[in-house]
């Protein structure tokens, strides 16, 4: 800058409000409307579309993307298998008819089940053996094969 020009702090020294009328006028974040983005969809709403004129709304397509399932991981609790013993009359439960593969062990059981399955946890036969049920484990020759699937919208 040439030395000639002087700077308009330079100019202002001694003048206590430097231009901007009241000591208060000139003072926080309402002066300027908000401190950021603040106002954007309501008083700064022009200086917006000028500026960024593509910030709202959607744009473009995403691919949806192919989801990957393992079958066989599909496991239903101890709980679930109880209420649905209890609903059916059912003493003996093939978990595979149901499309389940693995038996988990959350939830107790309120009575006796023979209960047949691919995959139980080591909890989930503690548990069957404790309430005087059995745990038969089936063949997972078939169930763990790789399924490719399309994501369900």
């Amino acid at each position: 800058m040439p030395a000639r020009f002087t700077k308009k702090v330079k100019r202002q020294h001694g003048s206590m409000t430097h231009g901007w009328g009241s000591k208060k006028k000139h003072r926080g974040a309402g002066s300027r409307g908000g401190r950021g983005m603040a106002g954007m969809k309501k008083h700064k709403k022009s200086l917006m579309l000028k500026l960024y004129p593509d910030k709202f709304g959607k744009r473009g397509f995403k691919i949806p993307q192919k989801v990957k399932r393992i079958k066989g991981t599909e496991a239903i609790n101890l709980k679930a298998l109880d209420v649905y013993a209890v609903g059916t009359g059912k003493t003996e439960i093939d978990v595979v008819e149901l499309g389940f593969h693995k038996v988990l062990s959350t939830g107790k059981l309120t009575q006796a089940l023979t209960i047949k399955a691919p995959v139980f946890t080591e909890k989930a036969k503690k548990k069957i053996e404790e309430a005087g049920g059995k745990a038969i484990e089936t063949e997972i020759s078939e169930v763990a094969e790789e399924v490719s699937e399309e994501p369900t919208e």
